[in-house]
């Protein structure tokens, strides 16, 4: 289903121009063009970069496809990293000087019999050089290991591209010796390809490239069948599907089909009748997956989408060319060794994938909120990972929770079971109850709610709820008070609070801890009454209020899910009280104090 999809998109971007690399050819990271007289003499050294804020990057150019390379020397046709075409390189060893040969060699066995007068300049060429020359001022290091490309003096096209040279590529593809069967894509009788061009652009994986399909033990041999016999696929459909993957996975700052979740590189297209309607359909999947946090038109226009499939209206009355029954395609890939393993992949209505959008941002939604703008999900799992200073490391996000994350999102279905119990770890662990964190909690056990699972049958509050009677989420407030009885009486200057000591075995334990903290609390009050007399009044009230909602006695343990409430609970509690610190409290301490004197 994967490689049939990514083949169909081939097929379209073929039909549409769209600038994607003819079977036989590849869109490759070139940074130089050597101008070459008929003679062979080298005139000039080009540059082809193309600038990318700062840096300047290779330009990405249709050259013939190059050879699937692992521990092997096999030179490429007309083009090459400097090892392969000048014989030099930055990395030290034997193999440059076979690798140069390689490339002179093959070159003379197809370029031999041509009387085309740009390929006979290459061959002199190639019969001059020596490493030697490569020397300033024609030659910088920093060309050492970049792709080279061939031009000759007073031509406009590249040697690659010339009729001759495209003629004598396409002899020697169609010469390759390959056997026929059913391919698995197409469902037609076509060569099959007995190994699969390499995927570039996936984080993680190897630089030279990486394979969906590929076998190379003995193990994957029985009856006969070896590498790409064992998964038949036409060599058209292998082209296909890895060429339109390594144009959805270049790294471009125009690419906007292309995403980094967690260890996963996600892409995604739509399968729409117009060039106009796919953009409008992946610009709406790009800024759902990673909703921009700089621009407020954009905001408004995903936060207009969401609401709008929510409400039940049709997507096109936002857009025209947003169609409801639009086709949208999202797959995850993950490094595996020089393997690629496939994190997620859905494949669904653009109704359908921005209803369960919509469903996320809403099972998410917490008040006070605690973002600008709605979280991408590369944001949600940094609050996964362990925090230092409220900083978290990338490398540190559970890889398998960011796939399975993922997948819950885009199909709607229950968030990972993982997910809760990863986040109450690290609430436990370094104490940064952020408010990221606690809208993870609230939305699984929200979801869960909804999605009627057995045993979650308890209203989850969105906001502060003092009617609330969920044994966690009432303790997770208590907590809270507790901690502001601290902060009144110690003041800013205290060097760890309560729940810098106590918050994990307080979620997870209350009975061990919420004796003691209340009998220490007792102190915080009796000299809040002598400094801050009105404050010691609220507070007393507040803990009252929420103890006489609570059992007898205290719960001698907390479920995972009643942790999470705890999180809910005390971030409700500590909020209110941060939002009213600077104004309302001060008055109503004010005139408590008041009250009191007369």
């Amino acid at each position: 289903m994967i490689l049939q999809a990514l083949n169909n998109y081939y097929q379209r971007l073929i039909t549409q121009d769209a600038g994607i690399a003819l079977p036989g050819y590849s869109q490759e990271k070139i940074s130089y063009v050597l101008l070459l007289s008929p003679e062979g003499k080298l005139v000039e050294v080009q540059s082809i970069q193309v600038q990318a804020g700062k840096k300047r990057q290779p330009r990405l150019i249709s050259v013939p496809q190059p050879e699937k390379r692992t521990s092997g020397v096999k030179s490429n046709f007309l083009w090459d990293k400097t090892s392969y075409v000048l014989g030099v390189s930055a990395k030290e060893g034997s193999r440059t000087a076979q690798e140069h040969q390689a490339f002179k060699a093959l070159h003379h066995e197809l370029l031999g019999d041509s009387s085309d007068p740009g390929l006979q300049a290459l061959l002199k060429f190639l019969d001059q050089w020596t490493p030697e020359q490569f020397q300033p001022p024609l030659f910088d290091p920093e060309m050492l290991d970049s792709n080279l490309v061939f031009r000759l003096d007073g031509q406009m096209q590249y040697l690659h591209d010339t009729p001759t040279a495209q003629a004598i590529w396409s002899q020697l593809q169609a010469g390759a010796d390959s056997k026929e069967g059913i391919c698995l894509v197409t469902g037609q009788r076509q060569p099959l390809a007995r190994l699969h061009p390499a995927i570039k652009g996936v984080n993680g994986a190897q630089s030279s490239g990486a394979s969906i399909v590929s076998f190379n033990l003995e193990s994957f041999s029985s009856y006969g069948k070896s590498q790409g016999d064992n998964a038949p696929v036409s060599e058209q459909a292998a082209f296909a599907y890895t060429t339109v993957l390594n144009h959805l996975l270049r790294r471009d700052d125009s690419n906007h089909q292309r995403l980094l979740i967690g260890d996963a590189s996600v892409v995604f297209w739509a399968e729409t009748a117009s060039a106009a309607q796919a953009k409008a359909a992946e610009a709406l999947c790009w800024e759902s997956l990673d909703p921009p946090s700089d621009d407020a038109s954009e905001t408004d226009r995903l936060h207009q989408a969401l609401d709008a499939v929510a409400s039940g209206r049709a997507l096109r009355e936002l857009d025209p060319d947003l169609e409801d029954d639009t086709r949208l395609y999202v797959l995850g890939l993950a490094p595996n060794a020089s393997r690629l393993s496939i994190r997620f992949w859905e494949d669904c209505s653009l109704h359908s994938f921005a209803k369960r959008l919509a469903e996320h941002f809403q099972d998410l939604a917490l008040q006070p909120q605690p973002w600008k703008t709605a979280p991408a999900l590369w944001r949600l799992l940094h609050a996964t990972a362990p925090s230092r200073d409220g900083k978290s490391k990338a490398e540190d996000i559970p890889p398998q929770l960011a796939g399975e994350l993922t997948r819950a999102i885009l199909t709607g279905s229950r968030y990972p079971r993982s997910l809760l119990n990863q986040i109450i770890m690290r609430l436990r662990a370094d104490g940064d109850i952020s408010g990221m964190r606690v809208a993870l909690c609230k939305a699984v056990l929200a979801r869960d709610l909804r999605l009627g699972v057995k045993g979650i049958n308890e209203e989850i509050p969105m906001s502060l709820d003092k009617e609330a009677s969920n044994p966690g989420y009432r303790l997770g407030r208590l907590f809270a008070v507790l901690e502001s009885a601290q902060r009144g009486a110690l003041g800013k200057q205290v060097n760890a609070t309560i729940r810098d000591r106590y918050y994990g075995a307080a979620s997870a334990t209350p009975a061990t801890v919420f004796p003691m903290l209340l009998r220490n609390t007792q102190n915080h009050l009796a000299k809040l009454r002598k400094e801050k007399g009105g404050l010691a009044v609220t507070l007393e009230k507040e803990i009252s209020e929420i103890i006489d909602g609570l059992p007898p006695q205290f719960p001698r343990s907390l479920r995972l899910e009643d942790q999470g409430r705890f999180a809910i609970g005390y971030y409700h509690q500590s909020q209110a009280r941060f939002a009213h610190s600077k104004g309302e409290d001060a008055d109503t301490t004010e005139s408590t104090e008041q009250g009191a004197q007369e």
